[in-house]
Parts: C-alpha cells; sequence; structure tokens
C-alpha cells in the first residue's frame, strides 16, 4: 500500500492568465481538471490513498474529489495560510510512519512506481529524487550526484544543457521530517530549505535518472502541450 500527498496548494501566478480564479492542479486538460490526469496515472500504478496539500481556492478542489477518488480514499491537509511547498509537506506528512510518494501536483512525469521503490530500499534512501533531462536550461536548476547517485548538492544557478533535474517526484521516510528541524505550521521551500538542510545533516538523498515524458504545466505555454500530451 502507498500513499501519495500531493502538494495542490500554490496560487499558480503564472498560469492566471489562461486559468484564472481556480488552483493551478484544476487547470483544465481536455474536459478535465489535470489533478484527475495525475491522480489516475498514479492509482494505475498502485497508489492506495492520496493526502492532497491544498491552499490556495482550496473548497474548489475538495468540493470536487470530496472523500473518494475512484475508490481510493482521499484526507486533505488544509494550510490555514501559505506554508511553502516544504512547509505543506510537513503539514501534510503527519501522522505517517511508512515511506511514501510526494508530487508536485502541477507536473506530470512518467515514473514506474515499483521501480522506484525498489531503488529507494535497494540503496537505503532516506529521500529519493526522479530525475529527468532538462531540455530548457534556463527554467529548471540541476542536480550534482556522486557516482553512486547520491545528491551531494542542489543547484541554485539554471541548470546547464542536458543535465538531470528534479521532476517533482519523490519517495520519501517520513523520518526525515522530524519535528526538531521543521515545525509544523511553519512557511519552508522545499528546494531551497527543507532538502539542503536533510543534505547538510548528511541524510541520504538519491537521484534515481527516468527518461519518462516530463511535463510542467505552470506557464502558458506548457499548459497549452498538456492537451496534446496527456491521453484522455
Amino acid at each position: 500500500m502507498t500513499t501519495a500527498v500531493i502538494l495542490a496548494g500554490g496560487l499558480g501566478t503564472r498560469l492566471r492568465s489562461v486559468v484564472p480564479d481556480m488552483p493551478k492542479p484544476m487547470a483544465k486538460v481536455g474536459d478535465r481538471p489535470f489533478l484527475e490526469f495525475l491522480m489516475d496515472y498514479w492509482i494505475n500504478q498502485g497508489v492506495s490513498q492520496f493526502i492532497l496539500s491544498v491552499g490556495y481556492k482550496s473548497k474548489i478542489i475538495i468540493d470536487h474529489f470530496g472523500s473518494i477518488y475512484k475508490k481510493i480514499p482521499i484526507t486533505y491537509a488544509e494550510e490555514k495560510e501559505p506554508l511553502g511547498t516544504g512547509g505543506a509537506l510537513v503539514l501534510a506528512a503527519q501522522g505517517l510512519n511508512k515511506p511514501f510518494l510526494l508530487l508536485n501536483g502541477d507536473t506530470y512525469f512518467e515514473v514506474s512506481l515499483k521501480e522506484l521503490d525498489f531503488f529507494h530500499q535497494e540503496t537505503q534512501s532516506d529521500w529519493t529524487i526522479a530525475l529527468f533531462k532538462a531540455k530548457q536550461p534556463d527554467r529548471y536548476g540541476g542536480i550534482t550526484l556522486d557516482a553512486n547517485g547520491k545528491i551531494s548538492h542542489l543547484k541554485t544557478a539554471k541548470s546547464q544543457s542536458h543535465e538531470f533535474a528534479n521532476g517533482g517526484v519523490y519517495f520519501i521516510n517520513p523520518m526525515v521530517l522530524d519535528s526538531s528541524l521543521f515545525e509544523p505550521e511553519k512557511k519552508y521551500s522545499l528546494e531551497d530549505e527543507v532538502l539542503p538542510v536533510l543534505i547538510a545533516g548528511k541524510k541520504k538523498i538519491m537521484g534515481f535518472k527516468q527518461s519518462g515524458r516530463f511535463l510542467d504545466i505552470g506557464i502558458p505555454s506548457d499548459y497549452h502541450l498538456a492537451q496534446s500530451f496527456i491521453p484522455n
């Protein structure tokens, strides 16, 4: 049984010109919300429970999905005020005691859950990040890996051509989110604060290179690509 936490609470300001007045993951692809396609993909791979981290216009998401979607139970971690991606994760992961999947609610990345789980266990990873080859070096930050695939550095500068980058799919041991490091209800950035703290603390953060298709709907041009990218 695998629980998936989906970060679906962002403001989506870059997409506001084409998708006004709704959370970014609810942007329509065809006649269905993007979030449905994302959840479908992971249900087909064996996800048995969703925790949706919601904030901006959360009622739209809660009213649409309710407590169950295609026989899969859904619970919600609702931000009282914006907590950032890291703070939203810490809030949503409270009470989890087994490794879980974390997904960005605005990215679609074809990763095998079975292979991700196996890699995570085989390498005894604390936190595994699925990586894709970035074709837009001016948009995605890069990742530095050692010879064994351990992540030693998250680059704040933009990535170089053909470098692997963070694909927004993670497998996480919940104990790394210890409350002594990350306080619930406090604002954190996942990539700028949470992960650097764990790397500095010698936690085993592994990179899992994948060749599956990747799409980030965060900007209008890529949102329009989703209409043909994602199967209906």
